[in-house]
Parts: structure tokens; C-alpha cells; sequence
């Protein structure tokens, strides 16, 4: 707007619209003097000194500008003038064709164009668009006609303060009721002068503009002041919210320790649930809660057991600097009554991890199908929304040769956008079948769905062709129908429809296990937001028809009856749509780039646990075989041996801190859910099993080389013997060197020598049975007859010996081992104190029952 331009091209005011100027003008400047107690009476003499002027220019600027000039000479005045249209520049406004001579002789059409340039500049110009006020009311004004019924008025107040005006009892023929309601209200309740008499507007053909805008901008400025007012009174709310706070704080300590027991003995009640759902969404859900209480509700409780104390000195911090007196907490809501309750939880949560993934594994095929069929089903059904009806309007028998074209066209239209959704159909069918095939639990209700989409889909197919025959029977459409539309609505039905799918396949969920798979997403998304581009460009060529539409309507003042009638299809929609695609793509980038970290930590998870079992694994199998060679080819004497094996016992023992370490990975993995690793061939279970196999061995080993130290000890074997009898033993396979030693003895020699190497008929020979055998068959061993022999001996021939006799022939220690074990002698020839030796010695080898 150049306020200049108006002045220069208007060189004489009519004499009604000068009239309406001078009161509006005078008017909107009292409305700012009487903030400093003056006024003025005649716009074009009042302001000739231009003292007033500077005045109301400080005023409505709140700048001071340079100080007046004090004498009465016209020089003072031109002077004085000069400083206000000097301000009114340096604000970016350029005055043509007014002079400050002009000004100190009353000339009434430059003082009005002058004040109507600083009114533009300081009341009009600062209006801020939001709340399109300007563009609704003020821009409006220049419309003057518009505001002479008085509701354009009435509506101003009405729509800000609804309280003040009953619009709805006001009467369009009736305008100088509704002008002076509006400025009365204005006057009163709104601090609004009244700028204009009813009888001004009423009775000029065409109100003035400025004089209008003028009277409207300060509407504006009005309501903008009570906009003011309510932040003031937000700024006071936000100060009590304070103190609600603080308050609530209190509240939420007390129902911090209270809920964090009570939490502990919900949860385990819970986690102790077994029964399994019939739907995935509820196992999923299952699931979800458990990873929500892993992840989401029992760290923050750990945490909260811990920080109890951290939340009560906060409290009293912030309680202190908003005055508030210090909190004491209700007895017996203390950490240390958490902890004596939290231990129970562990035990429960391992099993009911297990049985989930058990369950949801087997769930999650069928719901994943079930829930893409009711996507698809959903979209397609609010799409055939409506369409039946639509089909059935028997409109065409009543409309006029142009509208049969304009309805032939919309049926093509259709048609093409019932072709793009068959494929649509199609795939809610075979979704159906494969649900039936896997036996989904609501099979039923989903047939019940797809069996009424099909028939639906068939009786549009039926109507669509019936209403064509129709429309196609009629007299052919005119030639001149406007091709835009047509064009519009072909375009927009495959983009709309590509949108939708696009839609539907940015938010439809995905299943995946491993890298490989979520990259495959990945690409496909990539190869899809690649599209886009020229997706955007058929976009704008699209709205760009609707732009030539709107073009061709405002150039030849074409005068069109509702929307497209070829389409429901709006650029609107479109918009709407593609924002909603745009939107939905960085929100796909989002969730699968989540799901590739997901997937990468689990890779790493599977290398770092594999690089340790495929080290360990194989370690243990050496030290197995390791073990075989040395109980083969030991060497040296037993001890020897045997501090050789406890040596090596120990290297094994020592690797037990890398088998926690797998442990640890291996827990890291069961957490993560991962279900497989194709890095190693072993589980940790396999690590287990071989890691206690290698100290059972290994222990079994130490023992045997110990046994065989007590029997060389017992039977008087030498080193050479010993190994001598491990070169045969080590020679054969045991159970084969059994049978070939022993079977030329007679079958009831070899029963007896068996049920001695092998009494709990295991099929097989071990080292130590063996060499027992071997030192009894080859040795010159004791037998019961000899010792009792040999006691007979130190008897001086009795049947019996005495306990001085065993003390003088044998060591103390041996001596009384044999008093005390001896039973009484009860032969004929003895005598008191007699002790049995005969029982006594074939007791020793396990001939008796002593």
C-alpha cells in the first residue's frame, strides 16, 4: 500500500467521505492525546503549530522525538512540523506531495492525508496476521459497503467477546440498529470512541475506506490488549502451579515408598502366571509387559530404591526456596523396607522369559497375517464407503445434457479408481485363505469379513456396469466439458490410490532376525523414497491443473456449482496425503534403523560369543584327548605322575575365569533374544558338559594313579611291574584284551575272572581292576591261611595267643589294632583271655563275617 499514490490520484474529497475522515480521524487522535490530557477540535487548525502533532506522534511511537519549538511564528510552526514528518520518514514511510507548509496553513486535504499516513504506519501496518484478523476484518474495510448493515461490526465484537452481542437476534435490514449497538458496545465495555455516526455510513452510497479501516484497526488494537490481560493472568498461574507442585511432590514421595512395596509383591504373582493366551496380540502384549517391566519398570524401581533418599533432600530443597515448611515423610516408608523384599523377584522371571518366547513364536506368524488382513480390509472398506449409493442415484434421469456429460465423466473416473483397487481385493482374499490354511482361531470372523468385501466388491463391479449402460444411453455428452476436470481426476484417482498404498506399506509391520533381512528392508525402503521426486512432480502437476482451474475461473468469471464433478479426490486430500507419506517416511527411517541396531548388537553379541566358544570348545577337546595320552603314556614313578596330573589339574582349573566370561556373553544373549549363531557350532550348554567332563576326567585320572600308589603299596609291586602291566593293559582294547587273555581258561574260568575285573558287568576293564587281578594272579601274595600261619607262630603253637604275646611279637599301634578286633577264643583248650586268631585272619580277607 503507497498512502501517497491515494492522495495524489484523489485531488478533491467528497464532501461525505471528508466529513466521515474528519470525525474518524479526529476521533482516533483524542483516543491517544487523552492519554497525556489534551484533545483536539479541528483536525486541520490544531495541528498547524505542530506541537500536538509531535505529541500524538510520541504517544502512539512511545519515542521521544526532538524538542519543540516554543515561539509563534509561522517559522516555529513550519519548524515544528517539519520535526513530525521527519519522524514519520525515518519509519520507513515516504510523503509525497505533503509539505509542512501545507500543514501550518490548514490545508484540510493534506492534514487528512497526512494523519491517514501516520494511522497506516502506526495503527494498521503493526497489525500481526495471526488470528487473521487483518486478512478477515481489517482488509475488508476497504470494501465499505461491507460494513453498512452494521454485523461486519457486530460480527468484529462477537466473534472476540461473544458475551457482549446476541448475534444471532440481529436483522440484515435493520443496519442502523446494528451499527449503534456495535459502536455502543464498542464505547462502553470496549474503551472504543466512537469514530462514526450510524446515520454517516447509513446514508453515504459508499462508506470511506480509511475512515472504516481506521474505526476497524482499533478494534484490533482492543482485543490485542486483552489478549495482553490473559498472559498476565498465564504468568499468575504458572507462580500458583509452584506451589501445586511442590504439594504434589509430597504426595508423590509418601506414594514412592508405598508403591515400590507394593510393586514387589504385585510383580511376582505376575511373573509366576503361566496361562497362554489365543492371540498373539495378547502374548505379544504379554510380552510387551515383560520387556516394559525388564527394560522400563524395574530399573527405574532399582534406581528408586537407591534414590528415596536423593528425592527426600530435593523435596526439601525445593520446598525451602518456595517458603514452604520442611516434609516429614509417614514412619515405616524408608529403602530399607524395599530391600528385604526384592530378592524373591529373581527366581521367577528366567522360567516366564522361556515360556513367552515359546508362545510367541508360535503366535506371531498368524498374527502378523491376521493384523495385515485387517489393515488392508480397514482401507478398503473406507474406501467402498459410500459407493453403493453413489451408484445407485438415479440423477441422471432429471440433469441436463451438460451435467450427463459431466456424470459420464465421473463414472470413468470411478471406474479407473475401482480398477486400481482390485488388486486390493485380491489380496484380502488370499490373506483370508492363508489364515484358514494355518488354522487362525477367529478363521470365522475373518471369512465373515472377506466373504462381505467380495460380495460388496461384485455388486459395485454389477452397479458400476449398470449405471454406465446408463449414462452411455443417453444423449452424447457435449464436446466443450471442461477437460481439466477430467484430466485432474484421472491423475489424482492412480496418485491417491499409490498414496494410500504407500501409506499402507510405510506403516505395515515387519518381522526380522537378522542383518541380512533388515537390510533387505532397508534397500526396498531406499528404493521407495528414490520415487518420491518424481512422485512430488506428479504431485504438482496434479495441483497444477487445479491452479489452471482455479486460473481459468478467476480470468473468464466462470461460475461453477460445487467441486470436481468427476472426483471426491481434493488437492486438499492430495496435500494432506503426501504430507502424511512425507511424515510417515523419516518414521520408517527411524524404525528401521532402530531395528538395524537392534540387529547389529545382536551380530556383535553373536561374534563375541562365538569367537570365545570356538577357542574354548575346541580347548577342551584338546585337553580331553590331552588326558587320554598321559593315563597312556605316563611315565616315571606314581608320584611323579601324580604331581604331574595335580599340575595339570590346576592349568585347567585356572581356565575357569574364561568359561564365566562365556557365561556372561551367553547371558547377554539370552537377554537379547537371539535364538541361533551361526558363528560356532557350540552352545554354551555344550561348553558345560565338556568343561565338567575335563575335571571329571582329569579328577577320575589323579584318583586312579592314587589307587594304584595304595595298591603297590598293599600287594608289594614294583615300578616295573606297574608299568609293565600298563604296556599289556594299554595294548589291547579292554574289553577285548579280557576276552583273549581269558577265554583259552574254560568258560567257567573266564565267568570267575570276570566277575572280578568287571563284577558290575559293565562290559569293559578298568586299569586299577586290572592290576589287582594281575598282582593277585602274579604276585606272591598273603592269604588267610598264611597269616593264620604266621599268628600260630608267634601262639608257640596254641589255637589261641594271648594279648602279652601280640604285645611282645608286634609294633604298639598293630598290637592293639588286633587285641581290640580279636573275638575271645571259645575252644576247649583255652584259657582265660584267649583271643581267636583264625577268625581274626579270615576275617582279614573277607572269608567270615567279623
Amino acid at each position: 500500500m503507497v498512502p501517497e499514490d491515494d492522495w495524489d490520484r484523489d485531488l478533491l474529497l467528497d464532501p461525505a467521505w471528508e466529513k466521515q475522515q474528519r470525525k474518524t480521524f479526529t476521533a482516533w487522535c483524542n483516543s491517544h492525546l487523552r492519554k497525556t490530557g489534551t484533545q483536539i477540535e479541528n483536525i486541520e487548525e490544531d495541528f498547524r503549530d505542530g506541537l500536538k502533532l509531535m505529541l500524538l506522534l510520541e504517544v502512539i511511537s512511545g519515542e521521544r522525538l526532538a524538542k519543540p519549538e516554543r515561539g509563534k511564528m509561522r517559522v516555529h510552526k513550519i519548524s515544528n512540523v517539519n520535526k513530525a514528518l521527519n519522524f514519520i520518514a525515518s519509519k520507513g514511510v515516504k510523503l509525497v506531495s505533503i509539505g509542512a507548509e501545507e500543514i501550518v496553513d490548514g490545508n484540510a486535504k493534506m492534514t487528512l492525508g497526512m494523519i491517514w499516513t501516520i494511522i497506516l504506519r502506526f495503527a494498521i501496518q503493526d497489525i500481526s496476521v495471526e488470528g487473521t484478523f487483518l486478512c478477515t476484518h481489517v482488509c475488508l474495510s476497504k470494501r465499505g459497503d461491507f460494513w453498512k448493515d452494521g454485523l461486519g461490526f457486530c460480527a468484529l465484537i462477537h466473534r472476540h467477546r461473544p458475551e457482549l452481542i446476541d448475534y444471532g437476534k440481529l436483522r440484515k435490514d435493520d443496519p442502523m440498529t446494528n451499527l449503534n449497538t456495535a459502536f455502543d458496545v464498542a464505547e462502553k465495555y470496549l474503551d472504543i470512541p466512537k469514530m462514526l455516526d450510524a446515520e454517516d455510513i447509513v446514508g453515504t452510497a459508499r462508506p470511506d475506506e480509511k475512515a472504516i479501516m481506521t474505526y476497524v484497526s482499533s478494534f484490533y488494537h482492543a482485543f490485542s490488549g486483552a489478549q495482553k490481560a490473559e498472559t498476565a493472568a498465564n504468568r499468575i498461574c504458572k507462580v500458583l502451579a509452584v506451589n501445586q507442585e511442590n504439594e504434589q511432590l509430597m504426595e508423590d514421595y509418601e506414594r514412592l515408598a508405598s508403591d515400590l512395596l507394593e510393586w514387589i509383591r504385585r510383580t511376582i504373582p505376575w511373573l509366576e502366571n503361566r496361562l497362554p493366551e489365543n492371540t498373539m496380540q495378547a502374548m505379544q502384549q504379554k510380552l510387551e509387559d515383560f520387556r516394559d517391566y525388564r527394560r522400563l519398570h524395574k530399573p527405574p524401581k532399582v534406581q528408586e530404591k537407591c534414590q528415596l533418599e536423593i528425592n527426600f533432600n530435593t523435596l526439601q530443597t525445593k520446598l525451602r526456596l518456595s517458603n514452604r515448611p520442611a516434609f516429614m515423610p509417614s514412619e515405616g516408608k524408608m529403602v530399607s523396607d524395599i530391600n528385604n523384599a526384592w530378592g524373591n523377584l529373581e527366581g521367577a522371571e528366567k522360567g516366564y522369559e522361556e515360556w513367552l518366547l515359546n508362545e510367541i513364536r508360535r503366535l506371531e506368524r498368524l498374527d502378523h497375517l491376521a493384523e495385515k488382513f485387517r489393515q488392508k480390509a480397514a482401507i478398503h472398506e473406507a474406501w467402498t464407503e459410500g459407493k453403493e449409493e453413489m451408484l445407485q442415484k438415479k440423477d441422471y434421469e432429471t440433469a441436463s445434457l451438460s451435467e450427463i456429460k459431466a456424470l459420464l465423466k465421473k463414472h470413468e473416473a470411478f471406474e479407473s479408481d475401482l480398477a486400481a483397487h482390485q488388486d486390493r481385493v485380491e489380496q484380502i482374499a488370499a490373506i483370508a485363505q492363508e489364515l484358514n490354511e494355518l488354522d487362525y482361531y477367529d478363521s470365522p470372523s475373518v471369512n465373515a469379513r472377506c466373504q462381505k468385501i467380495c460380495d460388496q466388491w461384485d455388486g459395485l463391479g454389477g452397479m458400476t456396469q449398470k449405471r454406465s449402460e446408463a449414462l452411455q444411453r443417453t444423449e452424447k455428452l457435449l464436446e466443450t466439458i471442461d477437460q481439466l476436470y477430467l484430466e485432474f481426476a484421472k491423475r489424482a484417482a492412480p496418485f491417491n490410490n499409490w498414496m494410500e498404498g504407500a501409506m499402507e506399506d510405510l506403516q505395515d509391520t515387519f518381522i526380522v532376525h537378522t542383518i541380512e533381512e533388515i537390510k533387505g528392508l532397508s534397500t526396498a525402503h531406499e528404493q521407495f523414497k528414490a520415487t518420491l521426486p518424481d512422485a512430488d512432480k506428479e504431485r504438482l502437476a496434479i495441483l497444477g491443473i487445479q491452479n489452471e482451474i482455479a486460473k481459468i475461473v478467476q480470468t473468464y468469471h466462470v461460475n461453477i456449482a460445487g467441486s470436481n464433478p468427476y472426483t471426491t479426490i481434493t488437492p486438499q486430500e492430495i496435500n494432506a496425503k503426501w504430507d502424511k507419506v512425507k511424515q510417515l517416511v523419516p518414521q520408517r527411517d527411524q524404525a528401521l534403523i532402530e531395528e538395524h541396531t537392534k540387529q547389529q548388537n545382536n551380530e556383535r553379541l553373536r561374534v563375541q560369543f562365538a569367537n570365545q566358544a570356538n577357542i574354548i570348545g575346541p580347548w577342551i577337546q584338546t585337553k580331553m584327548g590331552e588326558i587320554g595320552r598321559i593315563s597312556i603314556e605316563m611315565h616315571g614313578t606314581l608320584e611323579d605322575q601324580l604331581t604331574n596330573l595335580r599340575q595339570y589339574e590346576k592349568s585347567i582349573v585356572n581356565y575357569k575365569p574364561k568359561i564365566d566370561q562365556l557365561e556372561g556373553d551367553h547371558q547377554l544373549i539370552q537377554e537379547a533374544l537371539i535364538f541361533d549363531n551361526k558363528h560356532t557350532k557350540y552352545t554354551m550348554e555344550h561348553i558345560r558338559v565338556g568343561w565338567e567332563q575335563l575335571l571329571t576326567t582329569i579328577a577320575r585320572t589323579i584318583n586312579e594313579i592314587e589307587n594304584q600308589i595304595l595298591t603297590r603299596d598293599a600287594k608289594g609291586i614294583s615300578q616295573e611291574q606297574l608299568n609293565e602291566f600298563r604296556a599289556s593293559f594299554n595294548h589291547f582294547d579292554r574289553v577285548m584284551f579280557s576276552l583273549s587273555l581269558f577265554f583259552h581258561q574254560g568258560e567257567n574260568e573266564f565267568a570267575r575272572i570276570m566277575s572280578i575285573v568287571d563284577p558290575n558287568r559293565m562290559g569293559s576293564v578298568t586299569f586299577q581292576a586290572f592290576i589287582d587281578f594281575m598282582s593277585r594272579e602274579t604276585a606272591d601274595t598273603d592269604t588267610a591261611d598264611q597269616v593264620m600261619a604266621s599268628f600260630k607262630i608267634l601262639a608257640g603253637d596254641k589255637n589261641y595267643i594271648l594279648a602279652d604275646e601280640l604285645r611282645r611279637e608286634l609294633p604298639p599301634d598293630q598290637a592293639d589294632y588286633c587285641i581290640a578286633r580279636m573275638a575271645p577264643y571259645t575252644g576247649p583248650d583255652g584259657v582265660p583271655g584267649a583271643l581267636d586268631y583264625m577268625s581274626f585272619s579270615t576275617a582279614l580277607y573277607g572269608e567270615s563275617d567279623l
